[in-house]
């Protein structure tokens, strides 16, 4: 009986190790790495007027669009360095290594991302005014992708594909500045 009480006792610690290691495994982003949490992703409260920075600095210069112009025709605009602004209709929520903006409030909007996570934005951005610079670019995301950035990320997309993928036309930002509104 002794033996078979010990051998019990150990069964039950074996597993209540394998449970708890199974609690500590880190939160993995879309590359599948683990979710960086820092300051640059951290919420904030901005006042009206109130700006942020993230990635490179904005240059003067650059021609300057919409993105209802580039959603007419995103050819005329792929792999060309162009200047947007805008309102953040929404943000990744894991790390903010994504958003979606649109030229204003109810607009189509497209989903901007910072070169393989170069930098985040606050996970709070939404209702933001933004200003960015960067490259529009059509994308076909895999089903894994699209399935992680709407379950895990908040993601929407307007049309997904039969196979389970999405062709959207996104914007790769180099640089962007986030202003506060008014409440």
């Amino acid at each position: 009986m002794k033996k078979v009480l010990i051998s019990f006792a150990l069964v039950v610690a074996a597993a209540t190790v394998s449970f708890a290691q199974g609690t500590d495994k880190p939160e993995l982003n879309s590359m599948g790495k683990p979710v960086v949490k820092s300051k640059d992703n951290a919420p904030v409260e901005l006042k009206a007027g109130e700006t942020i920075k993230r990635g490179d600095a904005l240059a003067s210069g650059v021609k300057k669009t919409t993105i209802e112009k580039v959603m007419k025709d995103p050819n005329k605009y792929a792999d060309k360095t162009v200047a947007v602004s805008g309102v953040v209709v929404r943000s990744c929520k894991k790390e903010g290594c994504w958003m979606e903006m649109a030229d204003k409030e109810g607009g189509k909007s497209v989903r901007v991302t910072f070169g393989d996570h170069k930098f985040f934005i606050p996970l709070n951005s939404a209702g933001l005014n933004v200003k960015a610079q960067g490259v529009f670019k059509t994308n076909i995301l895999p089903k894994e992708k699209v399935d992680h950035l709407v379950k895990d990320d908040g993601a929407k997309f307007d049309k997904i594909n039969a196979d389970g993928t999405v062709t959207e036309v996104a914007f790769e930002a180099t640089g962007v500045e986030l202003t506060g509104v008014k409440k």
